[in-house]
């Protein structure tokens, strides 16, 4: 099996080093060229576009930071969809609208091709490891095609209905966490009076029923920053999670839903922005929000 991955971001730079790992064939694609050095290194082969990507690969998996970068990468020139896809089969697992997965769909299979998404819960870690979870979108036939790499690649996977669907379970699923990050915020800004370790405060809400398993794993980390220790490594950073908000509020806008929580937890990641934290790992919304607490 010949895998091309298109997009080596954190999440798919991870995951081109898990199938590396396997001894998997790899190609790899990136509009930055330069992230591609060490993937290249570990083993990957690199490809001067995605069509060429495309053409050196059985199975294709796109993971792209949003809408537009999705359409650049498959409509350009050079893209997915200028090449030949007939016996192909694509897996995009960007998180974007599920309106942009169903139009993808119909154009890659009037290429010939066949088209499943895979939007996956996890960071880095999981990604690396193998580990995260598949939420699939698509014919059952495509899906079965695919599985023998996402089972590389997921310790579970969900198909949930055809294209489109993989999608709206996982904006569902992302809402509640990045929610979670502004509330959090605002619980420790409330902590700012107690004479509380933050190592010993983290510790406590962990361990409490409102706390997510998020909280368990990354509650060192935001004790850290909270004791002005610099942070490790950005799993998912704060600009990131603003779009996938951003996402999940346009989707509900779609449904005729009210997201009032969504909405006001999108002004805090921008507040977070505008402070300089784009970059920063999403958890430094709490920890700035925390600071207001501090007397």
């Amino acid at each position: 099996m010949k895998i091309g991955l298109c997009g080596t971001g954190k999440m798919g730079a991870a995951m081109v080093k898990r199938l590396l790992s396997l001894n998997e064939n790899v190609t790899v694609w990136n509009r930055d060229a330069a992230k591609l050095a060490p993937l290249v290194e570990a083993g990957a082969k690199q490809a001067a576009s995605p069509a060429a990507l495309v053409a050196e690969s059985d199975i294709i998996i796109t993971i792209l930071l949003n809408a537009p970068a999705q359409e650049a990468v498959y409509a350009s020139a050079n893209g997915v969809l200028s090449a030949d896809l007939k016996g192909k089969i694509l897996i995009d697992m960007s998180t974007v609208l599920p309106e942009n997965q169903e139009s993808l769909s119909v154009r890659v299979a009037a290429k010939g091709g066949a088209f499943i998404e895979c939007p996956v819960g996890g960071t880095v870690g999981p990604a690396a490891s193998g580990q995260l979870l598949g939420f699939v979108g698509g014919k059952n036939e495509d899906v079965a095609r695919a599985k023998p790499l996402l089972e590389k690649l997921c310790r579970r996977i969900e198909h949930v209905g055809p294209v489109g669907s993989g999608a709206k379970l996982k904006l569902a699923v992302n809402l509640p966490l990045l929610v979670y990050w502004q509330a959090l915020g605002e619980a420790l800004a409330l902590c700012g009076p107690l004479d509380v370790t933050p190592a010993r405060l983290m510790d406590i809400l962990a361990d409490t029923a409102g706390s997510p398993n998020a909280v368990k794993h990354r509650g060192p980390d935001i004790a850290k920053a909270l004791a002005g220790e610099a942070y490790g490594p950005s799993a998912f950073d704060v600009t990131a999670a603003r779009k996938d908000l951003a996402t999940m509020a346009a989707f509900g806008k779609i449904l005729n839903v009210p997201m009032p929580v969504t909405s006001a937890a999108l002004s805090g990641f921008d507040e977070a922005i505008a402070a300089g934290l784009g970059e920063a790992d999403a958890t430094s919304l709490s920890v700035m929000w925390a600071k207001r607490g501090k007397k």
